[in-house]
């Protein structure tokens, strides 16, 4: 079985809350999407908007080497023909090998929306189709709201297949536009359909799901398992209202579970980095939690979990995370065992055994219960694990610091940092002023340090979060903060917890340069 993918997300998917993309963020998608093996691009509307009629003029340029870009749009106005309608001139005019027409299946939107006849409605369809076959072009009908459609009238939703198909249309997709039907209603409908049409014709048949109920996935695999033999979606589900199917999610279900051919080992190897680059061209933080290809998709957290995976990792991951271009994680928490203090051990290159194991585990327990979260830092368990090790010797001791922020005249806000640290049993004491009571104490820590260590010259803070714990204390509330830092080649996060917010900030800033010089 060989399912074919269509691509929506640059029509589809660009109609989603929150998503914008350019003409060049477009054709780089369309690129990319190309390049992992789609069957199908949908480019967008060129009758809607003049960028998707300029993505069409250059998308000619891209040297495709699989992909055919389809434009989309409705069939003819009624009452009107196809050679002088505008919206069909404007369809040719995007000279793409194939075309997506959108039509009325249900005779509600006939006469409400369209607010024509049943009759018109059917001409519409056979006229459009008939016309771009002439041409020479590969005509998709997508049945708009075929599912409420066929609930509604059965005979008139199947009628406007047929005379698609009898007009010549290569493909019917079925859409479940509404988003609400479930899985085995699509399944059964879907099964009742093809039998119906598609005896003594070369049609094939598609599916186009909406997200609405939360089965667009479940209803696109329904439709290939009653005889679809196309499925359309977006990247990442993008879409409107809740969004479209999730084509990643539907593509590593139709491989790894109905054993589909629709793209081979080595191209679903890309399916995190194609969903991970279409979030950055989409400017939308990429979902930790989405199925196969999230961050925590392979996460393992309980201490019963990890232990088990450690001696056999499918008995808590249904598959090996690599096929999808992801991987296994162990993360460190107040619910860790010692299996994942000695996991992350290994991951770090490091030696320990079962004491050191044991001591971190009983701290990272205390330390979470005061505040700390170990899950996004593993530069501050890292650390833990080396200062647990016999022999280790920190780079720079703190004895104190004060900071004074203060609002002078003419100058406004400002604070000033004194920091005394030992270095190798010499002291240096360094003052420095900077934008806020972080910036002066990293400021000064610097000066105090880089005469000793100065590869922390190129150590900058790539992020600052504080987060408070409990907001009902008000003023004293535990805070915590991470500090995301980055030399240019390697990034790492730390965290400190305090109710006092710049005492968690030195503690997640100290790690931060403290790891720079001993794990860098």
């Amino acid at each position: 079985m060989t399912t074919l993918l269509y691509d929506t997300t640059l029509r589809d998917g660009s109609q989603g809350e929150g998503i914008n993309l350019s003409v060049n963020d477009k054709l780089r998608i369309a690129q990319r999407l190309d390049d992992f093996g789609m069957h199908y691009i949908e480019g967008g509307w060129p009758g809607s908007n003049p960028k998707d009629a300029e993505f069409f003029m250059r998308v000619r340029e891209l040297n495709l080497k699989q992909a055919r870009v389809s434009a989309f749009g409705s069939t003819r106005r009624a009452g009107g023909r196809c050679e002088s309608d505008p919206q069909i001139k404007m369809l040719l005019d995007a000279q793409t090998p194939v075309v997506t027409m959108v039509a009325k299946t249900s005779r509600l939107h006939v006469t409400h929306v369209l607010e024509t006849t049943l009759d018109e409605n059917l001409a519409m369809i056979r006229d459009s189709v008939a016309y771009f076959k002439t041409l020479g072009k590969e005509v998709m009908h997508d049945a708009e709201h075929f599912f409420d459609g066929y609930k509604l009238d059965k005979e008139y939703a199947l009628a406007t297949l047929r005379v698609a198909a009898e007009a010549g249309a290569d493909w019917l997709v079925l859409c479940e536009t509404n988003g609400g039907q479930m899985p085995w209603e699509v399944e059964q409908i879907v099964r009742e359909t093809i039998a119906t049409i598609q005896p003594g014709t070369n049609v094939r048949f598609g599916i186009h799901t909406h997200n609405d109920a939360g089965v667009g996935v479940a209803n696109a695999l329904a439709g290939v398992r009653a005889g679809c033999t196309q499925v359309q979606g977006t990247v990442n589900g993008y879409g409107e209202r809740v969004g479209n199917c999730d084509l990643i999610t539907a593509i590593a279900n139709l491989k790894l579970k109905l054993n589909d051919d629709c793209l081979s080992e080595d191209q679903l190897h890309g399916l995190t980095d194609l969903s991970h680059y279409v979030s950055e061209m989409a400017n939308v933080a990429p979902n930790i939690r989405a199925p196969y290809v999230g961050q925590a998709a392979f996460a393992h957290k309980g201490g019963i979990h990890v232990a088990a995976i450690l001696k056999l990792e499918e008995s808590y991951q249904h598959i090996d995370p690599k096929r999808v271009g992801n991987q296994k994680r162990v993360l460190v928490s107040e619910l860790s065992g010692r299996g994942n203090i000695a996991y992350k051990a290994k991951e770090f290159g490091l030696d320990v055994n079962t004491n050191e194991v044991k001591q971190v585990l009983v701290k990272i327990k205390e330390m979470e219960n005061k505040g700390f979260y170990f899950e996004g830092a593993e530069a501050s368990v890292e650390l833990m694990l080396r200062r647990a090790q016999p022999g280790y010797v920190p780079p720079f001791d703190l004895i104190d610091f004060l900071i004074v922020v203060e609002h002078r005249r003419g100058r406004g806000l400002l604070a000033e940092a004194n920091v005394k640290v030992n270095v190798n049993g010499e002291v240096a004491h360094t003052a420095a002023e900077g934008d806020g009571p972080v910036n002066a104490l990293d400021i000064a820590m610097r000066k105090a340090l880089l005469p000793h260590y100065p590869q922390l010259d190129s150590v900058r803070l790539a992020d600052y979060k504080v987060r408070i714990l409990d907001g009902n204390n008000a003023t004293a509330a535990m805070t915590r903060v991470t500090i995301d830092s980055t030399n240019g080649v390697r990034n790492w996060t730390t965290v400190g917890s305090s109710t006092n917010i710049v005492d968690a900030s030195w503690q997640a800033l100290a790690d931060s340069m403290e790891y720079a010089l001993v794990a860098v």
